[in-house]
């Protein structure tokens, strides 16, 4: 009888240590696994795509066009100027298409171009209608002069979120021209 126990708590004992060791092995493994990485993006004149484009092509990232529903003018001026009325009303405009599991990412990148000191507002509709809870959120942005506060509002407006340098382009064209020179830039920051 005793031999009897004493094989039934070694076969327990080693059940309990193969357990132990597959939820081991399944924690180490979900530690070395390579993070799931979305590169969100809004683009009106082609330069935030650039970037964005670039940075996904580079981390093997997936990417994802925030658009507004309704499209900007093509006009420069006209389209500030609806910018603008939106920045001022704190509209959320609605946009195109959402993520489709965004549970399954770890790392967001948010590229924006600076449009009245800020992200351009659909990508504010973006971030309430996404769950970026848990996740890093990378902000990075696209401008004539300067980041002004743009990259502290998305850090702001994903409160929940692991949070890591954002980093600023500035250019002086439109359309994606000459981004090429700054994926150098992009290049150092990446790593």
């Amino acid at each position: 009888m005793k031999k009897v126990i004493a094989l039934e708590a070694l076969a327990l004992l080693s059940v309990v240590g193969l357990n132990a060791c597959t939820a081991s092995q399944k924690e180490t493994n979900e530690m070395n696994k390579d993070p799931k990485i979305l590169v969100a993006y809004f683009s009106w004149s082609g330069n935030t795509r650039d970037a964005a484009q670039y940075i996904a092509q580079k981390l093997g990232a997936d990417e994802f066009e925030v658009i507004r529903e309704k499209d900007y003018p093509a006009d420069y001026q006209a389209c500030t100027e609806d910018a603008k009325t939106e920045k001022e009303a704190d509209e959320r405009p609605a946009i195109k298409g959402a993520v489709e599991n965004i549970d399954q990412y770890d790392v967001v990148f948010i590229g924006v171009p600076v449009w009245w000191y800020t992200a351009p507002m659909p990508v504010f509709t973006f971030i309430e209608q996404h769950d970026l809870k848990g996740k890093t959120v990378i902000p990075f942005c696209t401008c004539y002069t300067a980041e002004y506060e743009t990259l502290n509002d998305i850090v702001k407006a994903t409160p929940d979120s692991e949070h890591r340098d954002g980093l600023t382009i500035v250019t002086q064209e439109m359309g994606g021209k000459g981004m090429g020179e700054k994926h150098g830039q992009i290049d150092e920051w990446l790593a």
